[in-house]
């Protein structure tokens, strides 16, 4: 692949995900859902009509800091989204829920993303440490090996972490639909939040797995 044409691609990708999930958002944020419930209330309606009366619904600071932790169990919803009644504030509480959904019904995904998380994390900053050793000194090529399978770790996270996503959006869509939260015309506009979100992660895979790529090729070519 040509260099530029792959340096577009690691830059610009990312770039657009950023920028489509963020004017999305702003968009139907800034649209009030017919239901007039916040995302606190959808969540906690979608949790208990499933069963999970134990998962907590709190607020966390941020924009779109919103998540699921299946250690405590608690749903964490970005101030807007819990406190506002609007369209992408329920796609994207009603997806969170989704997560817990799947953590109840032990969806395997989400298990091993949940046991690759605190390896990867470590691997993939240590694993820079080994590339830039090994590809300023063409000597140690055995340093930069490492740093490939190190890397490699992170790479299998973010692949595994696609299907838990989009597995975690039908979910919501299909909660919010089936209970009401939404109307007819309010589901492409739900449905173009969750797309954009997931977005962000086919981006950072698409350049996660190209830039292994690449170093595997660099490793290969040395030898």
């Amino acid at each position: 692949m040509n260099f530029l044409v792959y340096l577009g691609i690691i830059i610009l990708l990312p770039l657009y995900a950023q920028f489509k999930v963020k004017s999305t958002y702003n968009k139907y944020s800034k649209v009030r859902s017919t239901s007039g419930m916040t995302g606190a209330q959808v969540a906690r309606l979608i949790l208990d009509h499933n069963g999970l009366q134990d998962v907590k619904v709190v607020e966390t600071q941020g924009v779109l800091s919103d998540h699921y932790n299946p250690v405590t169990k608690i749903v964490a919803l970005s101030s807007q989204n819990y406190h506002e009644a609007s369209v992408a504030g329920t796609a994207v509480a009603a997806h969170e829920v989704g997560h817990a959904i799947q953590d109840k019904e032990a969806y395997s995904f989400l298990r091993v993303r949940h046991r690759l998380a605190p390896v990867a994390g470590i691997t993939s900053n240590a694993s820079w440490f080994f590339i830039m050793a090994g590809l300023i000194f063409s000597s140690m090529n055995s340093l930069l090996g490492i740093g490939i399978v190190m890397m490699a770790v992170g790479v299998v996270f973010q692949i595994v972490t696609l299907p838990v996503e989009f597995n975690a959006s039908s979910r919501a869509m299909t909660q919010i639909v089936q209970l009401g939260i939404i109307r007819n015309e309010e589901e492409p506009h739900a449905k173009k939040v969750l797309s954009a979100a997931a977005m962000t992660y086919v981006a950072a895979a698409a350049v996660a797995v190209l830039e292994l790529l690449r170093l595997v090729t660099i490793f290969l070519n040395r030898d």
